[in-house]
């Protein structure tokens, strides 16, 4: 049976075993969206992940969702992120940063800009702002010209992400944000090449990974999905049938991975991976439920044909998470009051395990 601590060929890289750091917003850049030296310790912590997936990083300003993210769309902010590359790969790690164009979920206090989206429908609940949770604002919706071109700032990002020392990238196209909206049938009202059909649905999605794909590379590009997923009231329709859809076109492109979150359920998981040829990373709760993956829970993936794992919460709280699920060690609670708050708590303040005599 596969080990949680074989090493496995990712792409063009081969990662020491299969415990991925999953993508957490943590809201720590500074103004301007650059990354931090506290950045660079944070991500450093946790190098033994076989990957480290980053926060989301906006590709463009218009596509920032939350203040006190990161970018990946100015010469400052490539050069921000090249220590925190530099730490990871000199504690032996590999690192792929998160692109995620928020879409509709954003608001102009945040970037002075009206947000944007596939249709002229709201998100559902409030968005974070400087001054603190405004209720989500109604986006422009982009005509198809402008669709294309948003679809390219995934690529232009992540020319950039390499440049600033990334090993590859991962699309954000989970959780109610940009691609996630287009694949929607309620947030996707559109009668053009981008909407009505499952073709067009997941049009979006296709242009980007392709773009990119072309921009850096296949074995640098992966991609998230959240399927099922009602993140920020985004509903879809005829999920099994969508996903197919949309996994075998990008089969075509041979992506580094598709990482798929537990938003639905389990037999339609098992059936997107019969479909689904290459590597997957399966996330295997819900990232927004109250359980938090552990050894069992990525076990059971293991064996149900998931290539490699990834932990979220566990990793906040243990920067030593590998060797802790090596070991059988205890692993520490999270604190989520510390998630979002800023600063150096909560977020470098973990330790490794303590072992007494």
């Amino acid at each position: 049976m596969t080990s949680l601590f074989d090493n496995y060929r990712l792409g063009e890289l081969t990662v020491p075993n299969r415990v991925v750091m999953a993508p957490m917003t943590r809201v720590r850049a500074a103004a301007g969206g650059l990354a931090t030296p506290s950045m660079a310790t944070y991500y450093a912590q946790r190098a033994t992940a076989g990957l480290i997936v980053t926060e989301g990083v906006q590709p463009s300003l218009v596509g920032q969702s939350n203040p006190g993210t990161p970018g990946l769309h100015t010469d400052e902010q490539v050069t921000a992120w090249r220590p925190v590359t530099d730490a990871v790969h000199t504690n032996g790690g590999r690192i792929f940063a998160q692109l995620m164009h928020g879409g509709r979920v954003s608001h102009p206090d945040t970037t002075g800009m009206r947000p944007v989206g596939p249709s002229a429908v709201p998100a559902v609940g409030e968005v974070f702002t400087p001054t603190g949770p405004r209720p989500a604002p109604t986006p422009r919706a982009l005509d198809t010209a402008e669709a294309a071109e948003h679809a390219l700032s995934y690529a232009r990002a992540a020319r950039r992400a390499v440049d600033a020392g990334f090993d590859g990238v991962e699309l954000h196209g989970a959780n109610g944000y940009l691609i996630s909206q287009f694949l929607s049938s309620n947030a996707n009202l559109r009668t053009d090449r981008y909407g009505g059909s499952l073709t067009g649905r997941i049009r979006f999605a296709v242009e980007a990974v392709s773009a990119t794909v072309e921009a850096v590379g296949a074995a640098r590009t992966g991609i998230r999905l959240s399927p099922g997923g009602t993140f920020w009231g985004v509903e879809e329709r005829d999920i099994p049938e969508l996903y197919t859809a949309l996994l075998t076109e990008l089969a075509r492109l041979e992506p580094a991975y598709v990482h798929l979150e537990a938003t639905t359920d389990e037999a339609a998981l098992i059936g997107l991976r019969r479909v689904w040829p290459g590597t997957l990373i399966m996330n295997p709760v819900s990232p927004m439920g109250p359980k938090q993956t552990g050894r069992t829970e990525a076990d059971h993936w293991l064996g149900l044909g998931a290539d490699l794992i990834s932990f979220g919460r566990a990793f906040i709280a243990n920067p030593d998470l590998v060797e802790r699920l090596r070991t059988g060690l205890p692993l520490a609670p999270v604190d989520e009051a510390t998630y979002y708050q800023g600063g150096d708590a909560g977020y470098l303040t973990y330790p490794a395990y303590q072992y007494t005599a």
